[in-house]
């Protein structure tokens, strides 16, 4: 079955950076595009980033020019690389595939507090 894994998350203070890692299992991973959604206290999950197979990317307009999402296929892992972090950036962050089926991880959680 497909199991989706992050890693990475946890507290930090506002400028400053973490990355996201999210390992896939039970998907030939090359072929499947990769998401990420998060989603704040009281809020609705909403769209973070996404990477096709062969790695074009999609930002939200919140995030864009301070995250990026990479992935790499040796490792069957989908990177999310935050930099420049704000409050409004606190968020439970979930790793998703829908090329075939939608899957999603369990959720990281992602503070950022001063």
């Amino acid at each position: 079955q497909v199991q989706l894994v992050e890693s990475g998350g946890g507290l930090v203070q506002p400028g400053g950076s973490l990355r996201l890692s999210c390992a896939a299992s039970g998907i030939i991973f090359s072929r499947y595009a990769m998401n990420w959604y998060r989603q704040a206290p009281g809020k609705q999950r909403e769209f973070v980033a996404r990477i096709t197979g062969p790695s074009v990317t999609i930002y939200a307009d919140s995030v864009k020019g301070r995250f990026t999402i990479s992935r790499d296929n040796t490792k069957n892992t989908v990177y999310l690389q935050m930099n420049n972090l704000k409050f409004e950036d606190t968020a439970v962050y979930y790793c998703n595939t829908d090329t075939t089926g939608n899957y999603w991880g369990q959720g990281i959680q992602v503070t950022v507090s001063s």
